[in-house]
């Protein structure tokens, strides 16, 4: 009896050890297969409030269309036209009231007065009948953002016939960033155009498509069908020569861009003053595989193309804007010297984290110094944050040696 005991209770562990882990099994494949259909459902959800013209009849979209997101017209795009100026009142940022002695080298002051000549009379030139540039650049709040505009903009006065169109990723108007971009003089829009939040969630998120399309929006809404489309953002680097390139541009104007991926270059290939193919290190399967900042289009070959647009798909923005505007390799004109020359840079600053800086005192005592007011002027900017209890202690230096910022009102 008791070998047969043994022997059933050795039965009934064999069989333990197999229906448990198999019962483990199912328990955890029911929990991933409810969790993709929540996931699923909640997707499905999502899309149906978006009301997607190519849902499938399950209402979930195909996966070759959910991956294109090319025919997306969202319901919840923002366009909100923040301050506005159509009036080019360009003048000198450093105006001069007395020349030096002619010397065998001109001072710096004597260049700046012979430049600002230059541009009074390229502006008189132009008498209103050059074509207009309309320079899009996206941008977004961070703390390089008001630099980056200044630097933009001190290369875009030089630019006679231009207007700016900076569209900001966020949902409310700053007037920070618009009174220096005011400064400059230049005609300019400011819009207001986040990206949806549906993106934003992405890992790879595809900057700068929402501003991007809402500058197109606005060239619908106005009327604007003369004139040269292009795609600047605040980071890169431009020659001014760039500008006399493209504006002439008839439909689509192209030209290498340095600072790209793995060949440090973009550009395309041309031979006997026709394009023929692309340099780019990242083909991707693009039938335009070019930089956004690679190219013009003229506004004239735009309008022939009412639905033209840009899809939220990091990497392939302008490759299939280009194919929403129905491009054809003999369309594209070689820029720059049959793009032998680099006029514009895919620079870029490295973002950094904005620093919070401990100031427990009366900050109130600080507009007593320079500090007060530079230090509020940077936190409009986004640059830094002041806070009482926690960050970097602020001191200052005195002689050599550290002194809390009260050593002045001590």
């Amino acid at each position: 009896m008791a070998v047969a005991r043994t022997s059933s209770v050795l039965r009934q562990k064999k069989i333990l050890k197999i229906v448990v882990p198999f019962f483990l099994l199912l328990v955890v494949v029911f929990v991933v297969y409810n969790k993709d259909k929540k996931h699923e459902s909640e997707e499905t959800n999502v899309l149906t409030r978006l009301d997607l013209p190519w849902r499938s009849k399950k209402g979930f979209p195909r996966k070759e269309d959910y991956e294109k997101e090319y025919p997306l017209l969202l319901e919840n795009e923002q366009l909100v036209i923040c301050y506005e100026s159509n009036t080019d009142h360009r003048k000198p940022l450093y105006a001069t009231t007395r020349l030096y002695e002619t010397t065998d080298e001109p001072s710096t002051t004597q260049r700046n007065h012979q430049q600002q000549q230059q541009f009074q009379q390229q502006q008189s030139q132009s008498n209103g009948t050059e074509p207009v540039i309309f320079f899009v650049t996206p941008t977004y709040p961070r703390r390089e953002q008001i630099a980056e505009i200044i630097r933009l903009g001190q290369t875009l006065m030089h630019v006679p016939r231009l207007h700016w169109i900076v569209a900001d990723d966020t949902s409310s108007c700053s007037a920070t960033l618009n009174s220096h971009i005011r400064k400059f003089g230049i005609p300019y829009t400011q819009l207001a155009s986040p990206m949806p939040e549906m993106y934003r969630a992405r890992k790879n998120a595809p900057r700068g498509v929402a501003n991007r399309r809402a500058a197109l929006n606005w060239i619908r809404q106005n009327q604007k069908k003369t004139g040269v489309l292009y795609f600047g953002d605040d980071d890169n680097t431009f020659d001014l020569k760039l500008f006399s390139e493209i504006r002439y541009t008839k439909k689509v104007s192209m030209f290498p861009v340095g600072l790209i991926g793995d060949y440090a270059i973009s550009t395309p290939i041309v031979r006997n003053g026709r394009v023929e193919g692309f340099f780019d290190s990242w083909p991707a399967k693009r039938k335009w595989p070019v930089d956004m900042a690679g190219f013009a289009v003229s506004l004239e070959y735009l309008a022939l193309s009412p639905n033209a647009t840009m899809p939220f798909k990091a990497g392939y923005e302008e490759d299939e804007f280009l194919k929403s505007i129905g491009l054809k390799l003999e369309d594209i004109e070689p820029k720059a010297r049959n793009c032998t020359e680099i006029l514009v840079w895919h620079t870029q600053t490295k973002s950094s984290k904005s620093p919070t800086v401990r100031i427990s005192m009366d900050r109130q005592k600080l507009d007593k110094l320079n500090l007060g007011t530079l230090l509020s002027r940077l936190e409009s900017m986004g640059v830094n944050h002041i806070s009482e209890s926690e960050g970097t202690t602020a001191q200052a230096i005195v002689n050599g040696s550290v002194k809390p910022l009260s050593f002045w009102f001590s």
